[in-house]
């Protein structure tokens, strides 16, 4: 991969952090701290529950997500972005402007998928 590629990916890979930044910020503002003693019942209770669950679930995904974006920024930095992590062979350009964080070329990630469908993942 020759460096105009690398700067090209970097400024996606940033582009996709800031949003990604912004939507877990807006997340935090938009939480709702409520106390189930202000509830009218058990449904309300289980709503504000369930709301609950979903967010910190979007955090952590959101969490992971910049994980891979860091990691590949790193990879960028490094020289390695755009090579297979399982086989070494260069990851197909048209792959990583679909999945920037993509760590496995095509053929790996369907090699992964397939053993962990039979592994019942």
């Amino acid at each position: 991969m020759e460096s105009k590629d690398f700067e090209y990916f970097r400024q996606i890979l940033l582009e996709k952090k800031k949003d990604v930044e912004e939507r877990v910020e807006q997340l935090k503002n938009g939480d709702i701290h409520t106390n189930k003693d202000d509830l009218y019942d058990d449904v309300d209770a289980a709503s504000v529950d369930t709301d609950h669950s979903l967010l910190f679930r979007i955090r952590g995904r959101e969490a992971h997500l910049i994980k891979k974006i860091n990691e590949a920024l790193e990879q960028i930095d490094a020289g390695t972005y755009g090579v297979c992590a399982e086989c070494g062979e260069d990851i197909n350009v048209e792959r990583l402007k679909a999945r920037p964080v993509a760590p496995l070329c095509i053929a790996c990630k369907e090699e992964q998928e397939k053993m962990e469908k039979r592994a019942g993942k």
